[in-house]
């Protein structure tokens, strides 16, 4: 949600301006690029830096996995995971025919959206060690990192980490 995202960064009237591009090509913005559209020199240092943060995202979970599984205080892993879903966060998709396969097959159990769905139903309801239990999610079992995602699996990540 990119209009949201601009929000919570004060720079919302630049909606118009990105609702025009494509997801990859927000990430490549340049502040160069952004000086052509008219973007104020501290706009577009804001958003440069936000961009920034996008890119680091990767990184930032799999440390966030590390100090969970560490046995760290939950409130900053949680904080940030909270920061995070406020972002654009584009879905993946494999171009591994192999990958899609394993997906389908986990969607044919979870036909619900990883990042939330209102149709969840009693699912939500369990507590949280049931339903890990119940969804044996690939990945979140025991006290490993599980098997690497993907490079670019945001989504996965991030649910990763919200399991541990």
């Amino acid at each position: 949600d990119v209009p949201a995202w601009l929000k919570s960064l004060r720079l919302h009237k630049y909606a118009a301006l990105f609702s025009q591009m494509t997801y990859e090509e927000m990430m490549a913005l340049t502040e160069c690029q952004l000086e052509a559209q008219n973007v104020t020199k501290g706009a577009r240092h804001k958003i440069v830096i936000s961009i920034q943060k996008l890119k680091e995202r990767q990184n930032l979970l799999k440390s966030l996995e590390g100090d969970i599984l560490e046995g760290g205080n939950l409130r900053v892993p949680l904080q940030e995971l909270h920061q995070m879903i406020l972002t654009p966060i584009k879905a993946y998709s494999s171009q591994n025919s192999s990958t899609e396969e394993h997906s389908r097959e986990v969607d044919s159990h979870h036909p619900s959206s990883l990042l939330g769905s209102d149709s969840q139903g009693s699912d939500c309801k369990d507590s949280a060690a049931a339903g890990m239990q119940q969804h044996h999610l690939p990945g979140c079992e025991g006290e490993s990192g599980g098997a690497p995602l993907p490079e670019g699996d945001l989504p996965g990540q991030f649910t990763r980490v919200m399991g541990k």
